[in-house]
């Protein structure tokens, strides 16, 4: 049997509020073929003196988005256990 799972992940690109560089946004979705979504963030700022180019900070946005996804699925991985187990479950990494 298989089942697809999507993962969606948006970047946006925004002026640094400090006003020393730019900054990449990444939000990540994932979509169970159950319907389940888990979403998870990530950041990434440009240092002025840093060349311009933008796919790093793609890059690394999406990557600490992923991240946060993944540790947000291995957090509800671990609360669906307990809740069967009925008792605490710690899922090492």
């Amino acid at each position: 049997m298989t089942r697809t799972w999507k993962v969606r992940i948006d970047l946006f690109e925004t002026d640094d509020l400090r006003g020393d560089g730019d900054v990449t946004t990444a939000h990540a979705e994932l979509t169970t073929s159950s319907g389940t979504r888990l979403q998870g963030r990530g950041r990434a700022r440009r240092a002025p003196q840093d060349p311009d180019v933008p796919e790093i900070g793609d890059e690394l946005a999406a990557a600490r988005a992923l991240r946060d996804l993944a540790d947000r699925l291995l957090r509800a991985t671990s609360e669906d256990i307990s809740a069967l187990e009925h008792e605490d479950v710690q899922i090492v990494r």
